[in-house]
């Protein structure tokens, strides 16, 4: 069974997920060492949400939700009370509709934005690398890049190169009279980074430069082109605008000299920068905070081809998952039958040329009934499938069903 705990821009503050951001990479693994309940998790944790995907078992929703909740309280330093008010619960086929329209950009602050699949997908590997992961969450995973490839291919949310990056240099640009003659200081160099430096081009940026707190400035410049800055306060004092996104705060008050006008864009999460340092003159900051609000005017809305693929996909996908106990039985039945024939045939002589074309013919004959029953269970027919396999094969199943949305108080 499959269970999300969701905490984003559109249910949780700022301050709020900042903390969750923070703390979550070091807790993911006691998110399945806390309950038996929990067969495998994958956290995504980016600036505007944290949600941890799991595996349970049947009846383990409470016990893993609870488990959650304590794991990323300790964490984090926020009380249960206050994550349980801001933490959304879904289960079943309601998180896969959800993953497969988070990863194709459609639950962002900038909807369609290109860098959360990259997320996404950075999320699955880290559990792999964890050992975290589970067979359902694999394949749930895997699906969702396939479905956002869809969405930026097929609909008119794919290409237009939104970003949380760009949302801010629009927002940025009204302060910026000239962007040609800006002196653009980028503190980082991660994928933040590459974006804000396409970004900022596009822009007409020509002066860049950028410091690494962890020393990848050399390999960073050389890649992108961008000069090279190994002095913080140095390279500050040289710019007009600094756009910071790096894991680590590195800009606070007294990292301002001398009161000349400067803009900085904080990217980052956790923060990167002090809000104090609003204070200061000539200091004006954009965070993220601030940037959400300015969240997606009419012309950035998912279309309505965008979300009619992922809920299509999501249905699919839902589908496959409840027939396939019965899919299985079915094999079962055949190839055990199979492999009685063949042991029957080898005693009278057959060889590995006759096992073969058994095996084949078999594989054949299953492929069908596979189809036919994928396809019954998209459309509200799979008690049918299993009822005729019953009458013909005699093999018994269920639909596989998962529960519905609760909220954190319900789980």
């Amino acid at each position: 069974m499959l269970l999300c705990l969701t905490a984003n821009h559109r249910n949780a503050s700022f301050e709020l997920l900042e903390k969750l951001s923070f703390a979550a990479p070091d807790a993911v693994a006691g998110l399945v060492d806390a309950t038996d309940a929990t067969r495998g998790a994958v956290v995504l944790a980016t600036c505007n949400r944290f949600e941890a995907y799991l595996e349970i078992t049947d009846g383990g929703a409470v016990a893993a939700a609870d488990a959650v909740i304590d794991v990323m309280s300790h964490a984090s330093g926020l009380s249960s009370t206050e994550l349980r008010a801001a933490i959304t619960v879904l289960r079943g086929d309601e998180v896969v509709t959800h993953l497969f329209a988070v990863t194709s950009g459609l639950e962002s602050v900038v909807v369609g934005e290109d860098e959360i699949s990259g997320q996404v997908g950075r999320a699955l590997h880290r559990a792999r690398t964890d050992g975290t992961t589970s067979g359902d969450l694999e394949q749930l995973f895997q699906r969702a890049t396939q479905t956002s490839r869809g969405v930026k291919t097929h609909t008119a949310v794919g290409g237009a190169g939104r970003s949380l990056v760009r949302l801010a240099l629009e927002l940025a640009s009204s302060r910026v009279p000239d962007w040609s003659l800006a002196r653009v200081l980028i503190v980082g160099t991660g994928q933040y980074a590459a974006t804000t430096v396409a970004a900022v081009r596009d822009l007409g940026a020509t002066m860049l430069t950028v410091f690494s707190p962890s020393g990848r400035g050399d390999a960073f410049g050389a890649k992108y082109g961008v000069a090279v800055q190994r002095d913080l306060a140095g390279a500050i004092l040289d710019a007009d605008v600094i756009l910071t996104c790096t894991s680590a705060t590195v800009i606070g008050t007294s990292a301002i000299i001398g009161d000349q006008r400067r803009l900085i864009i904080d990217l980052g999460m956790p923060r990167n920068v002090d809000p104090a340092i609003v204070s200061l003159p000539g200091i004006e900051l954009l965070d993220l905070e601030t940037i959400s609000l300015h969240s997606p005017v009419e012309e950035l809305s998912a279309t309505a081809d965008a979300r009619e693929l992922v809920s299509d996909a999501a249905a699919r996908y839902s589908a496959e998952r409840s027939i396939e106990p019965a899919i299985v039985a079915l094999r079962t039945h055949i190839f055990d039958l199979l492999d009685r024939e063949i042991e029957r045939a080898n005693k009278r002589g057959a060889g590995p040329e006759t096992e073969a074309a058994l095996r084949h013919l078999a594989s054949v004959l299953l492929h069908a009934p596979s189809v036919l029953g994928r396809q019954a269970a998209l459309d509200g027919r799979g008690q049918d499938f299993i009822d005729g396999l019953s009458a013909v094969f005699g093999v018994t199943g269920a639909l596989a069903t998962d529960d519905s949305r609760h909220d954190a108080a319900s789980a």
